[in-house]
């Protein structure tokens, strides 16, 4: 019986120390409001429009995040929906880490503790929270579930029906955005090998199904990247740092704005320093034979594919590697999705905790042989006398010690990830204004919308440029034309009719133009900086619908309505096909549980 207590205080002890970190980063969250930072954009409600299902004009970035978001917001709120996601994406990363070094590693559980807190504590999380990519988490958060899922179906000669279910909610929970579902793929793919190959690349590919459905019937995907994206969304070398040592820090995110205050001074080198110390001592063992074939062969893979997360993003960062990515987005449909590279980087993790978790133990054996020399050894000594402790117990003894003075050389250089990212990750309140000029759009036609620009700075969303949350907010598509201001540069994006919609306000053309455009309303931010021209002239010509102060709606009169797409259907069906796979663990779950025939 204390046997089986202890074994469930090890299991659940990582859990809640994860619960505990993840709650002391995202603390601030936890008030009313909703998520509104750089490119994260929480809503009461969000609606099943084209452009949430990514058959807008733009590429399919944020599906099936938003078709999700649509369909739920309608009986929960949508800014609790995102603080869910969010949080729970957070406790799996740690506890799937915790779990990681226990089932690959056997490790104790200190060293899970020391495991957890490097899935959570990192430059990588922190800089991605910053940059509002809470659903990319969720990608990051699948990993080591996904890695665990796909060593037991090797383990298996067929693989149980489980099995199967739980490498497929992994992969679609991975696939909340295209990132995730390509680093979550491939972590699977290459744990997979051959003998399981076709199986999980099917189950991989049935994952991306929104996204990739709605990517082929658009026809986005045959417009090319802006290459000005490569250089500018390209891996950035921090203080103190070259690009190489930023990524293997776990940092480098291409937006010098979105990283906390110690990432910008010497705490980043020392932080960078203690943690690859850390993953040093570990690897070692982690690459040793244990007996134990399958789990020997995943470790030595999550090793192979850390280095290559570090080095291929460094690579793609020099004169070389920039001009072979610049030829890749271009000549490549699609590839576009591949030019932010830091991201990627999130592929170092797993292999990172297995090497942390392994050094609690690694350390201390190696003090352990290197006291026992030769004159020394218990073969050498009187049996009676000889006080040598079991093997195990060495590193039983001073692995917690250790462990301990792991954390602390994790957190304490990052101590700004704490709080919402030293503050900066908060619960904003959205006037009323919104909801009431949500409810006068009644009539046909896509919405306009200015100033000009995707981004805005609101007197509620704090000093960050935040995403336009009008595309979400408003039940008709907002066109945007997916220009992102980048380091005093503009990359633009694939929004053809949404310039052209932009152009006619912006040079004060005649509102016939924006009907012929398929436009129907245009609304004005007034409490936003950003480009306006001579929209004044066209705005004198509309008719006024409602005005809020700081919001007005106007009506484009004669629209002329654009056909619905006629692939829709489709890709609302590769969305249900996303979610009965994100549910397949439960069925499975319910399946194993349910009561056999006595008769059987």
């Amino acid at each position: 019986m204390g046997e089986q207590r202890t074994g469930r205080w090890a299991r659940w002890l990582p859990a809640g120390y994860s619960l505990l970190l993840t709650l002391l980063i995202t603390a601030p969250l936890l008030r009313p409001g909703y998520l509104l930072i750089r490119d994260a954009v929480s809503t009461p409600r969000s609606y099943p429009t084209d452009a949430a299902l990514g058959l807008g004009d733009a590429a399919p970035r944020a599906v099936p995040q938003d078709g999700l978001l649509a369909a739920l917001s309608t009986v929960v709120d949508g800014g609790l929906l995102v603080k869910i996601i969010l949080l729970a994406a957070l406790w799996a990363a740690g506890y799937g880490a915790a779990a990681l070094t226990r089932d690959l590693l056997r490790a104790p559980l200190a060293a899970q503790l020391v495991a957890v807190t490097l899935a959570l504590w990192n430059p990588y999380v922190a800089e991605r929270l910053l940059q509002g990519h809470w659903s990319l988490l969720t990608g990051y958060a699948a990993l080591p579930w996904t890695i665990l899922a796909t060593v037991r179906l090797r383990a298996a000669a067929r693989g149980s029906v489980a099995d199967w279910a739980a490498l497929a909610g992994c992969l679609a929970a991975a696939g909340l955005t295209p990132t995730g579902s390509l680093l979550a793929g491939a972590t699977a793919l290459a744990v997979a090998g051959r003998r399981k190959f076709a199986g999980v690349l099917l189950v991989a590919v049935l994952s991306c199904a929104p996204w990739l459905t709605a990517t082929a019937v658009s026809g986005v995907a045959a417009e090319p990247s802006d290459p000005a994206g490569v250089a500018a969304f390209a891996a950035r070398a921090e203080p103190g740092l070259a690009t190489v040592g930023s990524l293997a820090g776990l940092g480098g995110i291409w937006n010098a704005d979105a990283v906390p205050g110690s990432r910008t001074g010497p705490l980043a080198v020392l932080a960078t320093a203690l943690l690859l110390v850390i993953v040093l001592l570990g690897v070692r063992r982690v690459a040793a034979a244990d007996g134990d074939p399958e789990r020997t062969r995943a470790r030595r893979i999550l090793l192979g594919m850390a280095g290559a997360a570090v080095v291929l993003p460094a690579l793609a960062a020099t004169p070389a590697g920039l001009a072979a990515m610049e030829w890749l987005v271009v000549e490549v449909p699609g590839a576009g999705l591949l030019r932010d590279t830091q991201k990627f980087v999130a592929l170092a993790v797993p292999g990172y905790v297995l090497c942390a978790a392994a050094a609690c133990t690694a350390l201390p054996r190696r003090m352990k042989s290197r006291r026992q020399t030769p004159e020394n050894s218990p073969d050498h000594a009187e049996p009676e006398k000889s006080h040598t402790p079991p093997r195990a117990a060495l590193p039983n003894r001073w692995a917690p010690a250790l462990a301990a003075l792991f954390i602390g050389a994790l957190v304490l250089p990052l101590p700004d990830l704490a709080w919402g990212v030293g503050g900066q990750l908060r619960a904003v309140h959205y006037p009323d204004s919104w909801q009431e000029t949500a409810g006068r759009v009644d009539g046909p036609g896509d919405i306009a919308v200015l100033p000009g620009g995707m981004f805005r700075r609101f007197p509620y969303s704090g000093s960050a440029p935040v995403l336009d949350p009008a595309p979400r907010m408003l039940p008709r598509d907002v066109l945007q034309t997916g220009a992102l201001p980048v380091a005093g540069r503009t990359v633009t994006g694939e929004g053809v009719r949404a310039r052209r919609a932009e152009e006619v306000l912006l040079s004060g053309g005649p509102p016939a133009d924006l009907a012929a455009l398929g436009v129907g309303w245009v609304l004005v931010e007034r409490d936003t900086p950003g480009p306006r021209g001579d929209s004044a002239i066209t705005l004198a010509q509309l008719e006024p619908v409602h005005d809020t102060g700081d919001l007005a709606l106007y009506r484009v009169p004669e629209v002329t309505t654009r056909p619905e797409p006629g692939h829709r259907a489709l890709v609302v069906g590769a969305h249900i096909l996303w979610a009965a796979l994100l549910a397949a663990p439960l069925l499975a779950i319910g399946r194993r549980r349910r009561p056999r025939d006595p008769k059987a």
